[in-house]
């Protein structure tokens, strides 16, 4: 699949997409105070957070471990962004839909590393709160704060609006791959 065929699949999914390459993107790791913060209460608590996800240079690693990568935004009607509830649901729908796209992705032979808004959602209940493995190891995803993503610099970098207008809530993500054609 091309990098024009995956930003076609992305947008089917109803994603705005880019593909660039990895060394473009910026980290900063005081994003992961962001995390320290735990406003999401996962902090500890979900194996793809902050302190078990590994170190703001560790997460940087993996990220340019790879060449290039598909950069996700979908954009939500949110009245009220104080409305949790509402804001959990969008997240939950974004990565829902990343999902399927990087599980197209993966079928057709493109292996990589995902990064979404908010944390892992494979599980009802992330089994580091029983002190068991991961049963999903290869599939779990970090959000880009784990990360140190700079996301406002991302977005302009794929011609991507940061802030939308009144009334909506944009989120990100990526997938992180090698070069494809």
């Amino acid at each position: 699949m091309t990098e024009s065929e995956m930003v076609a699949l992305a947008q089917a999914e109803g994603f705005c997409a880019a593909v660039i390459g990895t060394g473009e993107i910026e980290f900063d790791p005081q994003f992961r105070d962001f995390c320290a913060e735990n406003l999401c209460g996962k902090y500890g608590a979900n194996y793809s957070c902050p302190p078990d996800c590994g170190s703001p240079e560790e997460m940087r690693r993996r990220i340019l471990a790879y060449p290039r990568a598909l950069v996700f935004q979908s954009v939500w009607p949110l009245p009220d962004v104080q409305d949790s509830a509402a804001v959990r649901g969008a997240k939950r729908g974004h990565n829902l839909g990343m999902l399927r796209v990087i599980d197209r992705l993966r079928a057709e032979g493109h292996g990589g590393l995902m990064a979404g808004a908010s944390n892992c959602i494979l599980c009802a209940r992330c089994a580091i709160l029983d002190r068991k493995p991961c049963p999903f190891p290869d599939r779990r995803f970090s959000c880009l704060s784990a990360y140190c993503i700079f996301v406002r610099k991302l977005a302009e970098r794929c011609g991507m609006e940061y802030v939308t207008e009144p009334g909506t809530i944009a989120f990100f993500g990526l997938y992180a791959m090698e070069d494809v054609r």
